[in-house]
């Protein structure tokens, strides 16, 4: 599906694109995540789309809102995209992604940054969702947009950050209310940092950790396959290295870029990846840990 030109003047939108798009398929099945973890993501995603609008709002409390949590280089961003994708695969009908720019919105001048999360929420999100269309809108790093009103740095004006996240609150109350097509799946860094009513009002709050030592080993086995890399290197070897990396506290996104470091450690590799080992790579892991 090809992307959607967004209209000139629209604040915030960073892309909208039609899905399902071949494309976006590998940010769902690349991601090395737990498979309870993905299966919950998508079994909510089909059941918010498909029955929302017939639950009661108050005998079921429905949002539409999943925050993916957790340190940076986990995924979270990749796996919010890679949802929407499968959601329109799983549905069987095209899906409407909205790619929401997070550093749109804060503003020096008093009041901007409520005024833009207005528009956003009261007129561009509607008008989008009133094409009728299943519509998922992705809120990368949330913490910009609803920030804590709490933890209100001195160095910003409080008065402005309280007025923005009242608007990304009332926003989402009502959209939620008024469009049933409409999913938001959000992701956060820091937690901490993001308004308790925000993610109170989510209906899924999911953990992505550092990955674990069979994560892991399935990250590098990938970005391997990726430079079709041919390794005759045993499941023992394989399984050594991904501990070392845990012991390390690597997260996912340097597990992979560990790979290309040993790509870059000499010229050959560089030339001709193909001929990179898992030797190559340990070698590059001991390099930067001494």
């Amino acid at each position: 599906m090809p992307h959607v030109t967004v209209p000139p003047g629209v604040e915030g939108i960073a892309a909208l694109v039609e899905l399902p798009d071949p494309a976006w398929e590998s940010r769902w099945t690349r991601i090395v995540a737990p498979a309870a973890l993905k299966e919950r993501l998508v079994n909510f995603a089909v059941f918010a789309l498909r029955h929302r609008a017939r639950i009661d709002s108050v005998g079921l409390p429905l949002h539409g809102l999943v925050v993916l949590a957790g340190p940076p280089g986990t995924g979270k961003t990749t796996l919010a995209g890679g949802l929407a994708d499968r959601a329109a695969r799983e549905l069987g009908e095209t899906v409407l992604a909205v790619d929401i720019d997070p550093h749109a919105f804060p503003s020096q001048l008093l009041g901007e940054s409520q005024r833009g999360v207005a528009r956003l929420f009261g007129r561009t999100l509607p008008d989008l969702a009133a094409r009728g269309k299943p519509t998922i809108v992705i809120l990368d790093e949330v913490e910009s947009l609803a920030v804590s009103r709490a933890g209100a740095s001195l160095e910003t004006n409080p008065v402005d950050v309280h007025r923005a996240t009242d608007a990304v609150l009332a926003g989402m109350d009502a959209v939620a209310k008024a469009w049933p097509n409409v999913l938001f799946i959000a992701t956060t860094n820091h937690e901490v940092g993001v308004d308790p009513a925000f993610l109170s009002r989510a209906d899924l709050v999911e953990q992505m950790g550092l990955p674990a030592a069979e994560a892991v080993a399935q990250i590098l086995a990938d970005t391997l396959r990726e430079l079709s890399a041919k390794d005759g290197a045993s499941a023992t070897d394989l399984a050594s290295l991904a501990r070392s990396c845990v012991d390390a506290h690597m997260d996912a996104r340097q597990v992979r870029k560990l790979v290309l470091r040993a790509v870059v450690s000499r010229r050959e590799l560089a030339a001709d990846p193909t001929k990179l080992r898992l030797a190559d790579v340990a070698a590059a892991l001991k390099a930067d840990r001494s």
